[in-house]
């Protein structure tokens, strides 16, 4: 056993690979270690992650590799957003959102699908793996009847192809149903022929999702925290009745709310309702 974590460490050290490259020596061999003895690759990760503080500058890449042995999609998605919450200036974070991604988008939830494609594309704007996420999250768009947005991202990932081939293949395939769809600010509505003069609009109410309301901060910090890690938008609001409501997002729609309403109720149970705000 310490002979495998020494492994570990060693590669650890020798620097972080990201997923879109063929030299990611690191998960090839953790993965080799748990297609043979799956239990043993997860137990050698956990004695790994416990003798590293989380101060150490490789816990990340070994919180990164743990959560990609994990034994289900649960603790996959946990201990990736653990990376990008807790560890989003790190040589990971992108990698771990590439890899969360895809697998929202296997699960089949499309919206967290598009979240972690577009907090990578505006978060870390210069990361080698923004053509992976675009790629990922334009699928999600083209399944939510989304082309315009599906096919901006295509053309993205298809401009940081580069020379790799296949990725640039599996691109292509979906560029013919963009053709008839406009580029960058073309896909505007445009203003009503005969209308002279801006008409005067009120401010539109958003909605948002309530998870929690509560008298105890300590369990407001605690809700925040999961809801972070899961990589939902979460903010405390306080009312004249003195309880900490812990809500989700502000969104355009009754409907956009009503989505996240039923994937929040679906990973975290209760009765999680959607709010009209001003």
């Amino acid at each position: 056993m310490r002979a495998a974590i020494g492994v570990i460490v060693a590669l650890l050290t020798a620097g972080p690979v990201r997923l879109s490259a063929q030299t990611d020596t690191l998960r090839a061999v953790a993965l080799r270690v748990a297609q043979t003895r799956p239990d043993s690759g997860r137990a050698m990760m956990r004695r790994l992650l416990a003798s590293l503080s989380p101060r150490d500058s490789l816990y990340p890449g070994a919180l990164f590799t743990a959560g990609m042995l994990a034994p289900d999609a649960g603790l996959i998605a946990t201990n990736l957003q653990r990376v990008v919450v807790e560890y989003g200036q790190s040589v990971w974070a992108d990698s771990a959102l590439v890899a969360v991604a895809k697998l929202y988008f296997a699960q089949g939830d499309l919206a967290a699908t598009t979240q972690a494609a577009e907090r990578l594309r505006r978060d870390y704007p210069d990361s080698p793996l923004r053509p992976r996420a675009d790629f990922t999250g334009a699928r999600a768009y083209f399944d939510m009847k989304d082309d315009v947005h599906g096919c901006a991202l295509i053309r993205e990932a298809l401009d940081g192809a580069g020379a790799d081939v296949e990725f640039r293949n599996q691109v292509s395939f979906y560029t013919p149903r963009c053709a008839a769809i406009p580029v960058g600010p073309a896909a505007a509505t445009p203003a009503t022929a005969g209308d002279s003069q801006a008409k005067p609009v009120g401010p539109a109410a958003t909605y948002a999702v309530q998870v929690l309301a509560v008298k105890s901060a300590s369990q407001v910090d605690e809700m925040l925290t999961r809801l972070k890690v899961m990589g939902f938008d979460a903010r405390v609001v306080r009312d004249t009745s003195g309880l900490f409501k812990v809500r989700v997002g502000r969104y355009a729609t009754h409907d956009e709310a009503a989505q996240v309403q039923r994937r929040l109720k679906t990973r975290l149970g209760g009765q999680p309702f959607v709010v009209e705000e001003p």
